[in-house]
């Protein structure tokens, strides 16, 4: 059986708030740590039938940012959904959510800028 590690590396501030992630894997083309702003990670556990996560994201990441790492987020989860289960209509309510939800995150972006 084979195996392959990610390592995921979370540097604080003084008050332990992110200042910059970076993560590397084995088994990959890419020999050095990649940068990101933000990740979430969620692990079912199946004895106790419940979901643990570490949502993280560093302090420069901005809100427009934020918008577009969650609706990519919800867009993958609909379609890892959809092979897992088959289930195409709950498919396409997750996937008109996500694009309610970014939507919604635009018109209030206008509406600030607005103001």
């Amino acid at each position: 059986m084979s195996s392959s590690r990610i390592t995921i590396d979370v540097h604080t501030d003084t008050n332990r708030i992110p200042e910059k992630i970076t993560w590397q894997a084995t088994g990959t083309s890419i020999d050095e740590a990649q940068q990101a702003k933000a990740f979430m990670l969620s692990l079912w556990d199946g004895a106790d039938k419940s979901a643990l996560r570490i949502d993280l994201w560093t302090t420069d990441m901005m809100v427009d940012e934020m918008a577009d790492f969650f609706y990519q987020t919800l867009m993958t989860m609909a379609d890892t959904y959809g092979r897992a289960t088959k289930y195409t209509e709950q498919v396409e309510e997750m996937k008109d959510f996500a694009k309610k939800f970014y939507a919604g995150f635009r018109e209030r972006q206008l509406k600030d800028n607005k103001a």
